[in-house]
């Protein structure tokens, strides 16, 4: 699902509980084939003003379950995109599931540096509400900017995630 309209609002409550109606919309199809479920991403920051679209990132032990979790998912109704250009997260697609909120759904295996970089920044935007801020008005000023360019929104907040990253110890790769 690609973003044509760049549009941030203020972080939702109920964010949290339409993340879970997804997961729980999952689980049965990838019982004894995952490691867990992980809501990340700026809607699973509390404050922290986001596009209204969840990122989940469905976690594998290892690649080796790849194929099944795929098989898994597309009987759900979702279909594989490959990377996307990111090494180390498998993007899926869909087209219509109008019971559940909009998302972005993606697997990573356990040891991959792009699940790293996913829970390392969602868990120091959570503790660190001052750069929580700071990321939360990068955003804003993008999508104004940028409504209907997602590549151009993504680009300007390039520097202050990679300023995060480095805050969490991750390198320049990330």
């Amino acid at each position: 699902m690609r973003t044509k309209n760049v549009v941030v609002v203020p972080w939702q409550p109920e964010w949290l509980a339409r993340f879970e109606e997804i997961r729980a919309s999952l689980l049965p199809a990838l019982d004894g084939l995952i490691s867990g479920i992980e809501h990340v991403g700026s809607t699973a920051v509390p404050g922290l003003a986001a596009k209204p679209i969840i990122d989940i990132d469905i976690i594998i032990p290892d690649a080796s379950m790849f194929p099944q979790v795929r098989d898994a998912l597309a009987s759900l109704g979702y279909r594989h995109e490959g990377d996307l250009g990111i090494p180390g997260r498998e993007a899926f697609k869909f087209d219509s599931k109008p019971d559940l909120m909009a998302h972005h759904l993606y697997v990573c295996a356990r040891d991959s540096a792009e699940l790293r970089r996913h829970l390392a920044l969602r868990n120091y935007l959570r503790a660190n509400p001052r750069d929580r801020d700071r990321y939360a008005q990068v955003k804003q000023t993008a999508a104004a900017r940028h409504p209907t360019d997602i590549d151009a929104y993504l680009a300007e907040k390039t520097e202050i995630i990679r300023e995060i990253y480095a805050k969490c110890g991750l390198g320049p790769e990330a």
